[in-house]
């Protein structure tokens, strides 16, 4: 089931169109990766699942119904930009927003002090915001997302501030809440974290969905023939190993291997790779390398730009 439908949505400022008709499904549990550069529509679709702003054309589903101000409340969302009041006490600032969110001050107390404890900021319960460093405000207000237990949580960059430990506790988190039933949308320039935790992605450039789905389809869809190969230098041949039918885009050596990366020409396989080399040499290891994300991330874009520029 999907919770969440976009709809051929259209949104448009003055003399710029921000969305130009784009469709998308957001499957219930999800980790959804929202991607795309800077300025290609990203924020605004965010905005418009928040009911912030409104579409020009198309409509937006949630749980199967055009979405609703009512749905709100089943909203988390995290902007990119922060939103704290930075006199305000951390406890208090996120006792008042739990609130907002519909908890009682009982429940939303309780919880807090645990999420605190969890997050390790109990000692800045009393300590105004503007005293904490950036990636401190930043489990603060992660926390006031997810405190009322939301069914889909909209998280825009939130990995931004985070050293690596905190990030992967921030990841484990995400991951948590995926497995108890949240569905997560995931706005990120960081790809490494969206091939970690997401499943599903949809990239966005210039206004366009120019790709979405699946994270291993896509990966396949997109793979190249090419192998890493790791052989010993025990009885290594000279330069012609390899032959024109294959192509060496790298090569790493220490004392006893040496590590290839290969590509096989067109009408060509894999097969035929490992057959000259078992005649040649002793292999040690020989596997497919699919794309990264980063990789399919520039070639789309890429290749999407330089179509829309010769038009």
């Amino acid at each position: 089931m999907n919770i969440v439908e976009v709809q051929e949505v259209t949104k448009r400022y003055a003399n710029h169109t921000a969305l130009n008709k784009v469709s998308l499904s957001i499957r219930e549990g999800a980790i959804f990766g929202l991607l795309g550069p800077n300025g290609a529509g990203k924020t605004t679709l965010i905005r418009i699942l928040n009911r912030i702003t409104f579409p020009d054309e198309g409509r937006v589903l949630f749980q199967g119904h055009p979405l609703q101000a009512e749905d709100v409340s089943q909203i988390g969302y995290l902007p990119e930009e922060r939103g704290l009041y930075k006199k305000m006490k951390a406890g208090e600032q996120a006792l008042y927003l739990a609130q907002l969110k519909g908890m009682s001050a009982s429940d939303a107390k309780k919880r807090l002090k645990q999420k605190f404890e969890q997050y390790q900021i109990s000692d800045w319960w009393n300590r105004p915001v503007e005293e904490l460093s950036k990636g401190m405000q930043q489990k603060l207000q992660f926390i006031i997302t997810i405190l009322h237990n939301p069914s889909f949580l909209i998280l825009d960059e939130p990995f931004s501030g985070f050293d690596p430990i905190n990030t992967n506790l921030l990841k484990e988190e995400i991951m948590r809440l995926s497995q108890e039933g949240s569905t997560i949308i995931l706005s990120t320039h960081n790809m490494t974290s969206v091939e970690e935790i997401c499943n599903e992605i949809a990239l966005i450039n210039k206004s366009q969905k120019i790709l979405e789905g699946n994270i291993y389809d896509i990966k396949q869809q997109f793979r190249d023939n090419t192998y890493v190969v790791t052989v010993a230098n025990d009885n290594l041949p000279g330069e012609n190993l390899f032959g024109e039918c294959f192509q060496v885009d790298s090569q790493q050596r220490d004392e006893h291997t040496t590590t290839y990366t290969i590509r096989v020409a067109e009408g060509h396989t894999a097969n035929e790779l490992i057959q000259r080399l078992s005649q040649n040499c002793r292999i040690i290891s020989f596997a497919e390398k699919l794309p990264s994300m980063n990789d399919i991330f520039i070639q789309q874009v890429e290749t999407f730009n330089n179509e829309h520029h010769a038009e």
